[in-house]
C-alpha cells in the first residue's frame, strides 16, 4: 500500500516532466547582431550563450545594476 510520501513523489515527478516538456516546447528567438543601447557589435560568444540577448555585456550589466538601484 502506498503512503503519503509515494503520493507527493508521484507528484513532484509528474510536475517536474510537465515543466521539462514545457521547456522543450519554447521558442528561442534570434540574438541581435548589435547593442541596442550603445550600438556596438555583440560578439557571438554571448549572441550563443544568452540566445536572445539584445544587449552587449556591458549594458546588460549596467541595466541590471540600475534596476537593483
Amino acid at each position: 500500500m502506498a503512503d503519503i510520501a509515494d503520493y507527493a513523489n508521484d507528484l513532484m515527478l509528474e510536475r517536474l516532466d510537465d515543466m521539462l516538456h514545457s521547456r522543450r516546447s519554447v521558442t528561442l528567438t534570434s540574438s541581435a547582431e548589435f547593442c541596442e543601447d550603445c550600438g556596438d557589435d555583440i560578439p557571438s560568444a554571448r549572441r550563443l550563450a544568452a540566445p536572445g540577448c539584445t544587449r552587449c555585456i556591458d549594458c546588460q550589466a549596467l541595466d541590471e545594476l540600475e534596476r537593483r538601484h
